[in-house]
C-alpha cells in the first residue's frame, strides 16, 4: 500500500493536476505492476512473449522439463509467442492452434516438437465462421468484426472462412492426456472455446487466458464453476491476461 500510494502521488505530480482521476489510476496500477514484475525481469532478462506470460510460465513451472502445452490463437512461431521458449529451452511439447493458416509452415520449419493446426477453437465442430483479419495487425483477428475494426490502425480488413473445432475434440484426435500449460488469446471467443473443453478432466496446472472487460465477468464464473482459482501474485504483473489454477480445496 505505501508503494501505491508513492506511485500516486508522484503520478500526480508528472501528469499534472487537470489529468482525469481515471487516467492517473490507471497510469498508477502499470507502474505497480511494473514495480512487482522487477524481480522476474531482473531473473529472466528477455523473453519471446509479447507481455509477462513467459516470465509467468518460468516462474510458476520454475525448472519443470518436458511438460505439455496447449496454446490457442498461438499466432507466430517464436515472435510474441508464449510457448517458444518451453519448447526450445525446457524441452516441452504441444498443441499450437491459430485461425490463420499463415504460421503453418513456420512452426514445421522451426517447432518440431508442436503441431500446429489452422482452426478456430469454439463450442462446436465441423462448422466455420468468418475471421476478421486487420491487415496492417493481423494479431487482432477475431470473429467479432467491431474487435477487429477497433485494431485497424488505419488499414482494410480481409475475410476469410475458417473451421471449427471444439477442444475436446482436437485433444482426443491427438491423443493428449495431460496439460501442464493452457493458453488462450482468441480475442473475445475464449467463452466459446471454454465451452467446448472438459476442464475437469484434463485439470491443466495453470491457465493463462486472455481476459477483455467484454468477458472478463464469464471467463471468472467458468473457473469458479470448476473449482479454479486466480493466482493473485501474477494479477498486476500482466493486466492483460488472467491466470488460474486448480483450487487446493
Amino acid at each position: 500500500m505505501v508503494v501505491i500510494a508513492i506511485v500516486a502521488a508522484v503520478l500526480g505530480f508528472v501528469a499534472g493536476a487537470y489529468e482525469p482521476l481515471h487516467r492517473k489510476r490507471a497510469i498508477a496500477l502499470g507502474l505497480v505492476g511494473a514495480y512487482e514484475l522487477m524481480p522476474l525481469g531482473e531473473q529472466f532478462t528477455t523473453r519471446q512473449s509479447t507481455y509477462a506470460e513467459e516470465w509467468i510460465f518460468r516462474d510458476f513451472f520454475r525448472e519443470q522439463r518436458e511438460g505439455v502445452f496447449v496454446d490457442i490463437g498461438a499466432g507466430h512461431y517464436r515472435d510474441g509467442s508464449n510457448t517458444y521458449f518451453l519448447e526450445t529451452e525446457r524441452g516441452w511439447r504441444g498443441i499450437a492452434v491459430d485461425a490463420q493458416e499463415r504460421y503453418a509452415a513456420d512452426y514445421r520449419s522451426h517447432r518440431p516438437a508442436t503441431r500446429f493446426f489452422p482452426l478456430f477453437v469454439s463450442d462446436v465442430s465441423d462448422a466455420d465462421v468468418r475471421l476478421h483479419v486487420p491487415d496492417t495487425f493481423p494479431y487482432a483477428a477475431s470473429d467479432n468484426r467491431d474487435f477487429a475494426s477497433a485494431h485497424r490502425r488505419g488499414g482494410e480488413i480481409s475475410d476469410v472462412r475458417v473451421p471449427t473445432i471444439t477442444l475436446n475434440d482436437l485433444l482426443k484426435r491427438e491423443r493428449i492426456e495431460r496439460i501442464d500449460l493452457l493458453v488462450m488469446d482468441i480475442e473475445l471467443a475464449e467463452p466459446r472455446a471454454l465451452a467446448g473443453f472438459d476442464i475437469d478432466r484434463y485439470r491443466p496446472r495453470l491457465v493463462c487466458i486472455e481476459s477483455h472487460p467484454q468477458n472478463r465477468q464469464a471467463l471468472l464464473n467458468y473457473f469458479y464453476d470448476h473449482r479454479y482459482v486466480v493466482v493473485g501474485k501474477y494479477l498486476r504483473m500482466d493486466t492483460q491476461n488472467l491466470y488460474f489454477t486448480p483450487s487446493p480445496n
